[in-house]
């Protein structure tokens, strides 16, 4: 088998699980062993799809791995049709492989305005340049593979980063002049406070997430000119979760977003 079938075999057994929302009791194929693998195994995945792409998910690669994948981030893609705009007052309804791996993040979300062609920029004042609009949101993280996290960056972003949805909530009041890694952010789960913390602990931050991610698809050759969202990295950590639980994920002043998890269905 060349290596080019390999990743082929493994995208559509990731496209073909999720669209049936079928469980993959093991990782189907060879696991990648470096991040080059598995962007080759997500751009496949993201062809097979077929979807609209609305923006980019971002996470932490443990400071144990960084080293050996040569980045502390890794990207997947958020699929348009899985980005729900919450009512902070109701909150949301967002599903999740009830039979594979689930969790929730709490994150800010920037979207970078239409038009972006490059280059990166190499800045935090740049950056705030090429966004638009900054929001409260929760990243829902969901695999057919149970073991999506626990065995590696590679395997998480091998299967689109383990995303499986974006919860926007409203816009952060004047955020151009707001320090986002100020904000004191919580997360409970059926009233318990799983996770507190601010974005101070996100390596260069919110603001450096996006500069990791429009160099990660410059480097791939993904066009990011359309206008995108990017889910910044969990600030609180990522709080694993089961279809009928319930979350609150507080963001200061700057308002809250509640979740109910259910079961994702066939396509």
């Amino acid at each position: 088998m060349t290596v080019t079938s390999r990743f082929d075999d493994v995208a559509h057994a990731f496209v073909t699980a999720r669209r049936h929302a079928r469980r993959l009791a093991a990782y189907p194929g060879t696991p990648p062993a470096t991040m080059e693998e598995a962007y080759a195994i997500q751009d496949r995945a993201i062809a097979l799809d077929g979807r609209a792409i609305a923006g980019w998910k971002v996470g932490r690669i443990p400071p144990s791995h960084v080293a050996q994948m040569g980045s502390d981030r890794l990207a997947g893609p958020i699929f348009a049709d899985s980005v729900v705009w919450a009512d902070p007052a109701q909150g949301a309804a967002m599903p999740v492989f009830a039979q594979g791996f689930a969790a929730l993040e709490a994150e800010f979300m920037l979207h970078v305005a239409p038009g972006f062609t490059g280059p990166v920029p190499r800045d935090d004042a740049a950056t705030l340049a090429v966004l638009d609009d900054a929001r409260i949101g929760i990243e829902i993280a969901s695999s057919p593979y149970p073991g999506i996290n626990g065995d590696g960056p590679a395997v998480t972003a091998s299967d689109f980063g383990n995303n499986y949805g974006l919860l926007l909530g409203p816009t952060i009041a004047a955020w151009r002049d707001t320090d986002l890694c100020a904000i004191p952010l919580s997360v409970s789960i059926d009233g318990v406070t799983v996770g507190e913390a601010t974005a101070a602990t996100m390596l260069d931050g919110p603001l450096g997430a996006v500069r990791f991610l429009l160099a990660n698809l410059a480097a791939r050759g993904i066009d990011a000119s359309g206008g995108l969202w990017i889910s910044t990295g969990a600030v609180t950590g990522v709080h694993e979760i089961a279809v009928g639980q319930g979350a609150l994920a507080s963001f200061g002043a700057h308002g809250s977003l509640r979740v109910h998890i259910t079961a994702a269905h066939p396509a």
